[in-house]
């Protein structure tokens, strides 16, 4: 059996362990459009910071580790169309050669592709310019080569997600003045409520970062008439200069090659799956940030690319294009991030999201000491808790706190609650660690979900 894998990243990477590791017999083929096959996105800031000096630490798995497993990596090679009909795919490799590669099982993990907002003028500039985006490998050694060439003093940062926040840290542990535009009036505005963002402008303020919500750039030039470096147009009648900008808007799914190849696509152009990662292709399944995603609160699928989901996903694709019987069994959008000495951390819906959904949300916000305050170094943590007044049932939670406070170990709990279908009241009753330095007999957890009891 000849079993082809699109892409090299994490859903497609671990597909290919996962098909070994069942089915050492399968011819397993993986095409990788450049030449880092399974290395981290999420650890770029952190390359650029400094804080990972060497970028080869970034690669999950050497080239050798992967070869290791028995399967053929065919790097710098670009999937350019499937015959569905005749199970062949076409490639273009780095010589300028096409080939052909026969399947009998096919996996499309051909992820996402940086979003281009609606900026006059930014088609026109790119890396040569100062202009970056920051999405894969040949990105990362764009800007640090730009960094490491121009030594620029000022940063202008479009977007506050994750990877605007993150790179906002990174930028300034360069010595670099940062500024962070925002069009919606809060950073991460896809992850927190208004009141535990502010904290969040407060930690990047407080660490020198210029933050600008509810501000839109609207176009964008090169200064011609002084040093290299570009001008901003925004929204408030202002222009801003910047010697280096980052453009971190978001992803859009990369379906390109499956919809051309007759693949159904849902919501935000992403593949339409099934549980079992198959698409409306006969042989074909995918999986990772290119397809849509099966979310435990929700209805109806979502569009959520993550890399622990891509790993999910992989792995189930990866299984059952090899005979298996594996089901995905969906998310509910867990993420955490870390900014300067703080950390966020969300899962679940916030209140307008699930009202949305169709539920009755109760949202109550508190904060709580990470661990006993008797014992030094006690620091709070921020809690939002949503549930359904009607069922009780837990919807979601955010949290932010310091860097010392195991925000990731406690939005884990929420995560693990929400998965399993439990009731906020549920929370209170679950038997977590305690010792003073470390905690209170009832977790800041439990003590969020008995102030939502409480309310409701």
């Amino acid at each position: 059996m000849d079993l082809v894998i699109i892409g090299g990243s994490d859903a497609g990477i671990t597909a290919a362990l996962r098909a070994r590791e069942l089915a050492p017999d399968v011819d397993v083929t993986v095409v990788v459009a450049d030449e880092y096959p399974n290395y981290s996105i999420c650890g770029i800031p952190y390359h650029i910071s400094g804080d990972v000096p060497d970028w080869r630490s970034l690669a999950h798995r050497t080239r050798a580790d992967i070869e290791a497993t028995g399967m053929r990596l065919r790097l710098s090679e670009t999937a350019v169309s499937i015959d569905s009909t005749a199970h062949i795919v076409q490639t273009h490799g780095s010589d300028g050669d096409l080939r052909q590669i026969g399947y009998d099982k096919l996996i499309i993990a051909t992820g996402a592709v940086p979003a281009r907002p609606p900026i006059r003028g930014l088609d026109q500039l790119g890396a040569t310019d100062g202009v970056h985006v920051l999405h894969s490998m040949d990105d990362t050694f764009s800007l640090t080569d730009d960094l490491d060439k121009r030594h620029p003093a000022a940063a202008a940062i479009i977007g506050a997600g994750y990877i605007g926040v993150e790179m906002a840290e990174a930028l300034s542990a360069r010595g670099i003045h940062v500024t962070v535009f925002e069009q919606f009036p809060q950073v991460l505005p896809n992850t927190l409520d208004p009141e535990l963002a502010k904290r969040v402008e407060a930690e990047l303020a407080g660490h020198g970062v210029e933050v600008l919500t509810g501000m839109t750039v609207s176009s964008i030039a090169r200064d011609d008439d002084g040093p290299a470096g570009v001008l901003l147009s925004c929204s408030d009648g202002s222009t801003r200069r910047a010697d280096v900008v980052l453009v971190v808007t978001g992803v859009r799914p990369e379906a390109s090659l499956a919809a051309a190849a007759g693949a159904q696509l849902g919501i935000r152009g992403a593949i339409v799956v099934d549980p079992r990662m198959r698409t409306s292709i006969p042989d074909v399944y995918a999986a990772g940030d290119c397809v849509h995603t099966h979310h435990r609160l929700l209805p109806s699928p979502a569009y959520l690319p993550l890399g622990t989901t891509a790993h999910k996903q992989g792995r189930v694709a990866g299984e059952n294009a090899v005979g298996g019987d594996a089901t995905f069994s969906g998310v509910c959008s867990t993420q955490v991030v870390k900014v300067f000495d703080t950390v966020i951390a969300a899962t679940g819906l916030q209140d307008g999201a699930a009202r949305d959904a169709g539920y009755a949300p109760l949202t109550v916000t508190g904060s709580y000491d990470d661990h006993k305050a008797y014992y030094p170094g006690a620091t709070p943590v921020h809690i939002n808790i949503t549930g359904d007044r009607t069922t009780g049932r837990l919807l979601g939670a955010q949290l932010v706190g310091r860097l010392e406070a195991e925000i990731a170990k406690r939005v884990d709990t929420y995560a693990t609650a929400i998965h399993y279908g439990a009731g906020v009241a549920d929370i209170g009753d679950l038997d977590l660690a305690y010792t003073p330095p470390l905690g209170s007999p009832y977790d800041a957890t439990q003590l969020a979900a008995h102030a939502w009891l409480r309310d409701r």
